[in-house]
């Protein structure tokens, strides 16, 4: 694709912080598969990652036995704990070795390929630059890449060229953000690292600095050559140490300087850490004010997304500028954000900014403002020397082409939290449910609910029975009148009665009779319980409770019963 060709339509835009999470599961009872790998794949990443000098848990090779249940339970449970380590790590997470294990489908496309097409398209129409040498992996960014460069008649001074695609962020118009990124060579101030040349069309930018022996501010941090690959410097410092009191009082100040002459100004920046602070004698100035026009997140967004009182730029920037100084006191990034405790620092003023940016507190309530940070003890008894005027004329049409995308890219960052807050809450409420605690209580509610049903079915049961016993014996008896005779069945009942009065018990015997009056009455008494023997008390003959026939038979007539007994 030529450099100034428009992109195809339907690209999606990624957000490289998206944190990464990974599970392995057993291939047997998976329905569906998002990846899949071997352990060689595994190998072979960890492999690639030696390079960042960490010692990663990747579980030992085994050539004999290696398909026997057993040690695949095992080696899945040391694979998890490896994917747990690489995607915990801040750096390891976010580099493309990872992204493309965990994601191929999204980060398949070779990046390095793409961008010395999008450079060698450029140098047909200024002919003047040329390429000394690509800078490999010196950034943190998937889709930046920088290439050491030199003016053809002037081949000692060597300069920097960034590629950068865009990113989700990109809320400008074509047209207003070439015209913005044009613009960035014109901005001069103390504390900004000059850009030389800037152009862009409508997927990516271009820019070109002065190259810096130096580095950055993370480089003096870590003792690092500015040439070696990102996690080669970064990932496994050999030795931690911070700055000094003074040093860490005015790269402070000088930085909350040029945030506020910012944010003065209506620029969004929102992507300050020490990479991005180019160190040039004792005087910090700030790089990438380009990544906030190509919609490029945050370094740090997988930490402030997590709390929704960060929800502007401004914000952002000074929760930002807390993992700086925490950087420069410690030597080191905080282990977590928000942070519980601070390890002694060179001064109390320090832990007190700290706290006013990466406490609980501060991530629950909101972040002061770089105003009420410079009143602050630690920097406002600083004295800056500079005698360069701050210039960056921005035109009113412009203007207001910022303050809209920099409202998308707020509300978009406040989405992303409320999503990330909904996902919290559910988690939480599913390990609850899932905890032993609740498990034991459930298995108490279920007994407890089974007991009372079968309660509640067992009195059902009963009650349908005796109507059943009810409406047959009601059909069954035959009507007697006071002049004939008692029939044998009723005789059966008044002796029945009779021996219930005495409280003696009575045993059942099921049969069949020639005789269709003493069938029909047998089967009358004796439908409460199954055919066959059985000995039982009659149902109504307790021994405290005698009854008589016609509570035996609700339905059977109470005047044809006194009759009965006088005859």
């Amino acid at each position: 694709m030529a450099f100034m060709e428009k992109p195809p339509a339907g690209k999606v835009l990624l957000d490289d912080t998206v944190p990464l999470t990974a599970a392995i599961e057993a291939s047997q009872s998976l329905q569906s598969h998002t990846i899949v790998r071997r352990y060689s794949d595994f190998d072979l990443l960890n492999n690639s990652l030696q390079i960042a000098g960490l010692s990663l848990p990747l579980p030992p090779k085994k050539l004999i036995g290696n398909m026997d249940r057993e040690f695949i339970a095992e080696r899945q449970k040391g694979l998890q704990n490896y994917l747990n380590v690489i995607t915990t790590n801040h750096i390891l997470s976010n580099c493309e070795l990872v992204k493309k294990f965990l994601d191929p489908n999204n980060y398949s496309a070779n990046y390095t390929e793409i961008a010395l097409q999008q450079v060698s398209m450029f140098f047909r129409s200024e002919p003047k630059w040329e390429v000394v040498e690509p800078l490999k992996d010196i950034g943190w960014r998937i889709r930046k890449k920088y290439f050491l460069m030199k003016i053809k008649n002037q081949p000692k001074e060597r300069l920097v060229l960034s590629w950068a695609d865009l990113g989700p962020d990109k809320y400008l118009s074509d047209k207003d953000f070439q015209c913005l990124i044009k613009l960035l060579p014109s901005c001069l101030h103390p504390y900004i690292y000059r850009v030389t040349f800037a152009t862009a069309n409508e997927s990516s930018a271009l820019l070109i600095r002065m190259f810096n022996d130096k580095g950055t501010l993370k480089d003096l941090i870590y003792k690092a050559k500015p040439k070696d690959p990102f996690l080669k410097k970064y990932c496994s410092p050999k030795k931690i140490q911070g700055l000094e009191l003074q040093q860490i009082k005015t790269y402070g100040r000088q930085i909350l300087e040029v945030l506020k002459f910012l944010h003065d100004k209506g620029f969004p920046y929102g992507h300050l850490h020490a990479s991005n602070v180019m160190l040039d004698g004792d005087t910090c100035r700030l790089l990438d004010l380009e990544n906030s026009l190509l919609g490029l997140p945050s370094f740090y967004r997988s930490y402030f997304s997590q709390f929704r009182k960060i929800n502007t730029l401004e914000s952002v920037d000074v929760h930002c500028f807390g993992h700086l100084l925490y950087e420069m006191t410690y030597g080191r990034p905080p282990d977590s954000v928000p942070v519980d405790s601070f390890p002694p620092a060179p001064s109390m003023a320090v832990v007190a900014v700290l706290e006013s940016t990466l406490s609980c507190e501060a991530c629950k309530n909101g972040m002061p403002t770089v105003s009420r940070l410079l009143q602050m003890p630690l920097f406002s008894d600083v004295l800056l020397t500079t005698s360069e005027k701050p210039q960056f004329k921005i035109p009113t049409k412009l203007k207001e082409a910022l303050r809209i995308a920099k409202e998308c890219i707020e509300k978009r960052l406040i989405e992303e939290q409320k999503q990330i807050h909904q996902h919290r809450r559910l988690t939480r409420a599913q390990s609850h449910h899932g905890s032993e605690e609740e498990r034991k209580k459930r298995k108490i509610l279920a007994r407890k609910k089974s007991k009372r049903s079968a309660v509640e079915n067992s009195e059902e049961h009963s009650a349908k029975y005796s109507n059943s016993n009810n409406s047959g014996s009601g059909a069954s008896s035959p009507l007697t009148s006071p002049s004939s005779p008692t029939p044998p069945s009723t005789a059966a009942a008044l002796g029945l009665s009779k021996r219930c009065k005495e409280g003696k018990d009575v045993r059942f015997t099921s049969s069949t009779s020639a005789s269709a009056s003493t069938s029909t009455t047998s089967s009358s008494l004796a439908s409460c319980e199954p055919r066959g023997a059985y000995t039982a008390p009659a149902p109504g003959c307790e021994r405290c409770e005698p009854r008589g026939l016609t509570q035996l038979h609700p339905e059977f007539p109470k005047g044809n019963f006194e009759e009965s007994r006088n005859l």
